[in-house]
């Protein structure tokens, strides 16, 4: 639990009668009020209402999985319904609400015109309960700007009223609409609505929405005419390597700014090299998540030659799952080496083998290694590493955090890292080794070496 005189942020708990008693006084004052996962219920939701109601600070509510249903959210609405209510960002996120509770929660919207976010994701809305929404979306005196609707039961026919929203409010920012199955006709639906909205929109999700090669034509258009779009994620949905190429002409635009890319949409190392050709040419783009496409050795080979060009300023970099093994580990050893941005390099669950982690370490050994995150877990790593891991872990000055997760490491490869990580000279801050396996003793130099190093923590 987290608590000061501005913010209740609980977690995770179940909150007996004695606990609430104590906790609604802070109801009734904090600005922020989370209480995540605390088995509230319908019954709970007067006592939150009346709360709320004489609670003028509330910026932020959160009440994300609890089991609220439609009443028990009807009931909360109401003590938003106050002329001193100023909230800011409501999360209602699997709270059992449904399209039938809809109506409600559009009618409240119309009420609040400091309500700037809302987050609605994993409650079975369906279609009906999204045109609900929508209509009072559309007032004048709903001023959001960032909605979450991921997991909704919606269907393409929930586009069209989405692109009236879109169409008449220019302060919307950010549109959340994965794992619903909108499909290609809906996405062009969106993406017309886009087209023809004056928003300066900065993030679109459509993860597993069904987005197809042919849509990213139409997403093109609008990378290219959106120049506040800052993040795009498409991840899950079978794009391949056509539709990177469908797309790279919008990121290419001159006005494209975009600092965030998801893309796991099966593609190649083809694919790969239409999209190096962006990294090139576009320092904003900061994040790009590669998961899960089959890009093999060449693929990497081909990202690496490209992030050590100038005009490349990538910061985080995830290609987890995507075919590596050892023979691509000398292109990012120098990258590691060379490389004056990449902060975050994601490479879990390739088949790197001790082999291809030894390359890595002399990379993180260089003078000029700035990465500040690697994450390497189900790589094949052995024992046989650990002696190359020890010793980078006190040549390098940058490494803050290290996953070595669903590893075959033992006590011998995990004394070495703990022999350099409690030297006052390594600076890791976080070690990761879940799904690792070790002997009591090994348990307790671990705890030792935390007691020992504030700083510094073990994570399994």
């Amino acid at each position: 639990m987290s608590l000061d005189i501005q913010s209740l942020d609980i977690q995770c708990e179940e909150l007996s009668d004695a606990r609430w008693a104590e906790l609604l006084p802070l109801l009734q004052q904090c600005q922020v009020v989370r209480l995540d996962d605390c088995g509230l219920t319908e019954a709970r939701c007067k006592d939150i209402s009346s709360a709320l109601r004489v609670n003028p600070a509330l910026a932020e509510l959160n009440l994300r999985s609890n089991e609220l249903g439609d009443v028990g959210v009807h009931c909360v609405l109401q003590g938003l319904q106050t002329p001193s209510c100023k909230i800011q960002k409501l999360s209602l996120q699997n709270c059992c609400l449904t399209g039938a509770g809809c109506g409600v929660l559009s009618s409240t919207l119309r009420t609040l015109p400091t309500l700037q976010e809302l987050h609605l994701s994993d409650n079975l809305l369906g279609d009906a309960g999204l045109q609900l929404l929508c209509e009072g979306l559309l007032d004048p005196q709903c001023r959001l700007e960032k909605l979450q609707l991921e997991y909704c039961s919606l269907s393409a026919a929930s586009c069209e009223p989405l692109a009236s929203v879109l169409r008449a409010k220019p302060d919307f920012k950010e549109l959340t609409v994965s794992n619903n199955d909108i499909n290609e006709a809906g996405v062009r639906v969106l993406c017309q609505g886009l087209k023809d909205s004056p928003c300066q929109l900065e993030a679109l999700k459509l993860e597993s929405c069904g987005v197809t090669s042919d849509n990213c034509r139409d997403l093109c258009g609008i990378v290219a005419s959106k120049a506040s779009l800052r993040e795009l994620a498409l991840g899950s949905n079978k794009l391949g390597d056509v539709g990177m190429a469908e797309l790279c002409p919008g990121l290419l635009h001159p006005s494209s700014r975009l600092r965030t890319l998801i893309w796991e949409c099966g593609i190649t190392a083809k694919g790969c090299g239409d999209l190096c050709r962006v990294l090139r040419a576009k320092e904003s783009l900061k994040e790009l998540s590669l998961a899960g496409n089959e890009l093999g050795d060449e693929g990497a080979r081909l990202l690496c030659e490209t992030l050590l060009e100038p005009g490349c300023q990538l910061e985080s970099l995830w290609v987890k799952s995507c075919s590596f093994t050892a023979a691509c580990c000398s292109h990012f050893s120098s990258v590691l080496a060379q490389n004056r941005f990449l902060l975050e390099l994601q490479i879990s669950n390739n088949r790197l083998e001790d082999a291809g982690v030894r390359e890595l370490c002399q990379g993180l050994g260089q003078p000029g290694s700035v990465l500040r995150v690697l994450w390497l877990a189900d790589c094949d790593v052995s024992d046989s590493s650990c002696s190359s891991l020890a010793a980078t872990l006190l040549a390098n000055h940058s490494l803050r955090e290290l996953d070595l997760s669903n590893n075959c490491l033992g006590d011998a490869g995990i004394l070495q890292l703990v022999e350099s990580v409690r030297q006052p000279g390594c600076l890791l801050e976080q070690l990761v080794l879940y799904d690792i396996y070790w002997s009591e003793e090994m348990e307790d130099r671990l705890q030792a070496l935390e007691k020992d190093k504030p700083s510094l923590r073990v994570i399994s």
